[in-house]
């Protein structure tokens, strides 16, 4: 791996644009990889696009490091982000901290991404020195709490919530965030707010 945590947060301070693609399996990531892609997520939407679920949830730990290791053999410089899939975390502290570890130990990635995580558990994840990547916004995981795939942040009060909790979360020392189906305007607001990207 030659792209760091360091390196990432170094782009938001230089205001460099940079890319996250997805890979969920080694010629893909292999692809990504020798095309410059700093940042390559084996995301849980390989539930959805790969493996004929209609949603992220039913998506498993063991599914999530199978397709990890894959990307990770493809890989010679990007960041390789696992996502923990639903209820891999914030079910307890002890927990979400050894799925985070088994995302590192099992399946060999650099770093984790948790969908719309608790404080406590992020802090405690970056505490056990676990790089850890926040998601705000729509979360997938929680599309029948949700009602569905709907944008989050429209209202006023929404959208001060989001920036509340991106700017917890950075304080709880994640590394970076991923903003999703949240308007324009207001994500703008929270990527000035913060000082990771």
């Amino acid at each position: 791996m030659s792209i760091t945590v360091r390196d990432v947060r170094s782009f938001k301070h230089r205001r460099e644009r940079f890319a996250m693609l997805t890979a969920y399996d080694h010629p893909t990531a292999r692809i990504l990889d020798e095309a410059g892609i700093p940042l390559i997520l084996v995301g849980d939407s390989v539930g959805n696009n790969v493996l004929g679920y209609e949603t992220t949830i039913p998506v498993t730990m063991e599914e999530m490091l199978h397709h990890t290791r894959a990307v990770v053999r493809g890989v010679k410089d990007a960041m390789v982000i696992g996502d923990m899939p639903f209820l891999s975390f914030d079910t307890s502290l002890e927990e979400s901290v050894r799925n985070a570890g088994r995302f590192l130990k099992d399946g060999g990635a650099h770093a984790v991404k948790l969908e719309r995580p608790s404080v406590e558990v992020a802090a405690a994840i970056v505490d056990r020195g676990i790089p850890v990547m926040g998601h705000i916004g729509l979360g997938p995981q929680s599309v029948h709490a949700m009602g569905g795939y709907r944008v989050q942040g429209r209202t006023e009060e929404e959208a001060e919530r989001l920036l509340d909790q991106a700017g917890a979360l950075e304080k709880a020392g994640i590394f970076a965030i991923v903003l999703e189906g949240i308007p324009a305007k207001v994500a703008a607001r929270i990527t000035d707010a913060l000082s990771i990207p």
